[in-house]
């Protein structure tokens, strides 16, 4: 397949990550000022193997986006519930993800039509750890996700033979048809549920590259719930309820291929985009 050789790698600019620090909040009513490093430094750590019973592969997803004063507020009551994983000592860790889609952006369509039935193919690297792996998303009918991966030796920005049979196996349309799209980095908490039912993911930093554009998502966090079943009790939903922050869809490769792409429909994802301009610090454009 033809790769667009300028997606190999970020620049060094690009990928320079540096721990992203929360802005303090003011004292009172139980809030926490600092960090979030050091607020999660307060939660009992997990490590990597431990957290292979918790992989969740096939599951139920529930996304919420909100300021980070909201997510310090949620995170300083939920300490005795969960478990941060804990990755080299520390527990903010850095992904960087390149996404492959068509040249027409079907695979960008699909949920930005949310289609029922979807997918997404990315490789992603789990900077802290030295893992990567090509994953394929897929949320069915049914509005559970499973995520199939594969690991690499190295991130994937092209499809060697046991890629291309691998997504075979997983991925219902042509994989000859990819090409790279958009990279994108952020920094994540990994939360843990004492129960083993439930993980929560955090991620902050946000920031999306293309050939010629970059665009960063400042003061804004993005958690999703992750449970194999809705029964599983959640004191992270519960906070959510509390703190009136309402579930809605965020998908880091819609908005930053509508953040960056001039030429994509923007229709449905209106709304979210114009959320962001009100929220973030900035979305900035470089």
């Amino acid at each position: 397949m033809k790769q667009n050789t300028w997606m190999l790698y970020p620049t060094q600019e690009q990928t320079h990550l540096k721990p992203w620090i929360l802005p303090s909040v003011q004292a009172g009513d139980g809030e926490f000022t600092g960090s979030l490093e050091t607020l999660a430094a307060g939660f009992e750590p997990i490590s990597l193997q431990e957290m292979e019973s918790v992989a969740l592969l096939d599951r139920i997803d529930t996304k919420f986006v909100m300021p980070v004063q909201q997510l310090l507020k949620a995170l300083v009551a939920l300490q005795t519930e969960y478990r941060a994983l804990e990755v080299d000592g520390g527990r903010l860790n850095h992904y960087r993800t390149l996404y492959f889609d068509t040249p027409d952006f079907a695979l960008y369509n699909l949920h930005a039509n949310e289609r029922a039935d979807r997918f997404k193919v990315r490789s992603r690297e789990y900077l802290d750890s030295g893992q990567s792996f090509l994953e394929v998303k897929h949320r069915t009918r049914k509005d559970r996700v499973i995520k199939s991966r594969m690991p690499t030796e190295r991130p994937a920005v092209w499809f060697d033979t046991d890629a291309q049979r691998w997504l075979k196996e997983v991925f219902p349309y042509d994989s000859g048809t990819l090409e790279s799209k958009l990279w994108n980095t952020f920094t994540r908490v990994t939360l843990v549920n004492k129960s083993t039912c439930e993980r929560v993911t955090i991620d902050v930093d946000l920031a999306f590259y293309t050939a010629r554009r970059i665009a960063h998502l400042d003061g804004i966090a993005v958690a999703e719930v992750k449970q194999d079943r809705r029964s599983c009790p959640s004191s992270f939903l519960a906070q959510m309820r509390a703190l009136r922050v309402h579930p809605q869809g965020f998908s880091k490769y819609c908005i930053g291929t509508a953040l960056l792409n001039d030429q994509v429909k923007k229709n449905s994802l209106k709304a979210r985009l114009l959320w962001l301009e009100r929220n973030s610090i900035g979305v900035q454009h470089d």
